[in-house]
């Protein structure tokens, strides 16, 4: 898989992969396969062709079915990198390495284009060991050299998993925080964890939190105190409680607090506070 920021970079890349396919399989490339881009029809892509004895052959223009495999391929590759994506909750620019990690990954699964092995077997007749597959885009703990800190320091450093090396046998772990690449194979995975959580999922747990412990609040304000009934005013029996009695009672004559009483008892409220100040114990059975 080559990433490429201008499509004038294609004729370089293909050289490359001419050249590193021959060696490692021992064939030839014979044939070039393309859409009818202007990438592909460059001169000196068209000289380099002529000059190794590479059959060019391109689809018709809009007709994309007549290439097929490649464009089935692509798909292909799209819809794993958004699964890997979408899994983790990983930001839009990490995509590249979403994209390395799908490749890898689809070459070491099996496909109904080769029977009994997987490509990597296939394309290097060696079997490939999966064990070190690990989950994408999860917790990794990368160990620090002891060369590389002190006795005080902390002995692995948190990162995110982002791929594997193709040039070292190690793990690809990038730290967000001082935004460094780690490539180490002493690494210990998190596979269930992942350092960017789902934002909507941890919004509606808070809100929901937050109106349980408000309702919860409510239940304890209106059960904490004594039970009045609305006739009298008062309890004949003494009762335990958090409240005490205030040692200046309300005036009962005042207008201000009969109205306020009076409106209590037709909504069907009872006004528990009046008459009580701090909380501290019992009561003295004056209520």
């Amino acid at each position: 898989m080559y990433f490429m920021k201008e499509k004038s970079e294609v004729f370089t890349h293909f050289q490359n992969f001419r050249m590193l396919a021959e060696k490692q399989t021992g064939l030839q490339v014979k044939c070039l396969r393309s859409d009818g881009g202007g990438e592909y029809f460059s001169n000196e892509f068209t000289t380099y062709l002529k000059m190794h004895g590479i059959q060019r052959q391109f689809t018709c223009r809009y007709t994309p079915q007549q290439n097929g495999v490649a464009e089935r391929k692509n798909r292909q590759i799209a819809e794993v990198t958004h699964a890997l994506m979408a899994n983790k909750s990983m930001p839009h620019h990490y995509w590249v390495e979403a994209v390395a990690t799908a490749v890898y990954i689809m070459n070491r699964t099996p496909t109904a284009a080769v029977h009994g092995m997987i490509l990597e077997e296939k394309y290097s007749g060696r079997k490939p060991d999966l064990s070190q597959l690990k989950v994408f885009r999860c917790i990794a703990y990368v160990h620090v050299p002891y060369e590389l800190r002190t006795k005080l320091d902390p002995k692995a450093e948190k990162c995110v998993f982002i791929g594997y090396s193709l040039e070292q046998k190690g793990y690809r772990c990038y730290n967000p925080v001082t935004r460094k690449m780690r490539v180490n194979r002493d690494v210990v995975f998190d596979e269930m964890s992942s350092w960017y959580a789902d934002v909507k999922d941890t919004i509606g747990a808070d809100a929901n939190e937050h109106v349980v412990a408000k309702n919860a609040g409510q239940q304890s304000q209106t059960l904490s105190g004594p039970r009045e009934s609305p006739s009298s005013g008062s309890t004949n029996k003494p009762w335990s409680g958090r409240l005490c009695h205030n040692s200046n009672p309300i005036n009962t004559g005042d207008a201000s607090y009969k109205g306020k009483e009076k409106v209590g008892e037709a909504l069907g409220m009872l006004d528990i506070s009046a008459g009580y100040s701090h909380v501290d114990g019992e009561s003295n059975g004056s209520e």
